[in-house]
């Protein structure tokens, strides 16, 4: 029989979960929802799902990866949508 994979083993205490009353759980980085806040909600459909990822090793030079690490969090969203933008500009010729 095999080990099983670390990733399906939880490393939260459940009994300690269940025995808290709602009195104890800290919602305050998640504020209750006001009806204010349902009024200026806005309902969108049609939204295109995006495409699913995979991950790749890609060899960049030095500075070109530096420069993109040092826009912040996100370089690599905006890596690939420099790519997508490319990908797209080429397609139509």
């Amino acid at each position: 029989m095999s080990k099983p994979s670390a990733s399906k083993v939880s490393k939260t205490d459940w009994k300690r979960v269940d025995a808290l009353r709602d009195e104890d759980i800290d919602l305050s980085d998640n504020p209750e929802v006001t009806p204010e806040m349902f009024a200026k909600a806005v309902v969108r459909r049609g939204l295109v799902v995006a495409p699913p990822k995979e991950q790749v090793t890609l060899r960049l030079d030095v500075d070109v990866l530096n420069w993109f690490r040092s826009q912040g969090k996100g370089y690599q969203t905006q890596i690939n949508a420099l790519l997508r933008a490319y990908m797209e500009a080429r397609r139509g010729k």
